[in-house]
């Protein structure tokens, strides 16, 4: 078999190529994928070239891990059924290109324990499962959740929208940019320097940015927390006297685990959670390039998706 797959060769340098796949086994699944999506954090990284360094790093790769897909064959030992529409976390299928994380191509093969059925009703909302178990496992493996979000990213908006289904106080959210603080769903958006507010408790950071700590612990009640929840390619450093003095707690929120994306599909299916407006930009497959360089460059761009459905 083979799939059409995005492919950075080397940092900024994206091509559509046909790639052969690995066979499949008793305990696989092949899916034929209906969408991706693309990441802003982590596959900017990938495609900017300053990932940091960490096991099988390296290029060509294939990038994408938020990718959903109808099951098109399945092995007898599998516990899946031909046509069920399935979430897919990545893939490694592709001989020598790496997969990181091998979700963006037109057809995988990937073992059937690492699927997860999606209904009908999500449709293509279905590739933002990934983001809400990372947004899940932020909040879920602290003693309290966020009263403070600092970003209005699709991350940032899944962190808030989690924090109220999971029936906790609305938290605050800070944003800087003007055109994204529209969209909230039962909680507050506001420009940091328009916030008075000191002593919060629990803050959630998914803004990427390394420089912000001292500014964050500043405003940090006496043992409380800091939550790191984003991706930070420069290394986090703070001026340890304002911390000492409050206690301060800092925590890094890594994956999500299998419970967590268990849990945002309970909540998803439920209607609890809401995934409405966070997808604002459809390419199709056949024009990738532009849709990673509009994903990344595009301020209003909270979340591009690959449409595959027409790919060969």
């Amino acid at each position: 078999m083979e799939a059409t797959a995005v492919v950075l060769e080397r940092p900024r340098e994206l091509v559509l190529s046909r790639l052969p796949l690995a066979n499949a086994g008793e305990e696989d699944v092949v899916v034929d994928v209906e969408w991706s999506g693309i990441s802003t954090g982590t596959e900017r990284l990938l495609w900017s070239g300053s990932m940091p360094a960490f096991p099988g790093m390296g290029y060509p790769l294939v990038p994408g891990y938020e990718t959903v897909g109808r099951i098109a064959m399945a092995g007898p030992a599998t516990k899946r059924r031909v046509g069920e529409r399935v979430f897919v976390p990545g893939a490694r299928c592709f001989g020598d290109v790496r997969g990181l994380f091998g979700g963006a191509a037109s057809r995988l093969v990937v073992p059937h324990s690492r699927v997860v059925p999606v209904s009908e009703r999500l449709g293509e909302k279905g590739v933002l499962l990934a983001l809400a178990a990372t947004a899940h496992h932020a909040i879920a493996d602290g003693k309290a959740p966020p009263q403070l979000i600092v970003g209005h990213g699709v991350l940032g908006r899944l962190i808030a929208r989690i924090t109220v289904a999971l029936g906790a106080e609305p938290p605050t959210v800070w944003e800087r940019e003007p055109a994204r603080r529209e969209g909230a769903q039962g909680y507050d958006v506001t420009d940091p320097a328009a916030d008075s507010r000191r002593m919060y408790p629990v803050m959630c950071d998914v803004s990427g940015d390394a420089s912000l700590l001292d500014s964050l612990i500043a405003r940090l009640a006496p043992g409380g927390e800091v939550v790191l929840a984003g991706f930070y390619d420069a290394p986090i450093q703070f001026a340890f006297a304002p911390a000492f003095m409050r206690e301060a707690r800092l925590r890094i929120a890594a994956q999500w685990r299998d419970s967590d994306l268990e849990a945002v599909s309970r909540l998803a299916e439920s209607g609890a959670l809401s995934l409405d407006g966070l997808i604002t930009h459809r390419e199709p497959a056949g024009d990738a390039p532009r849709a990673y360089q509009t994903a990344f460059t595009d301020p209003n761009c909270l979340k591009m998706i690959l449409d595959w459905r027409s790919a060969p």
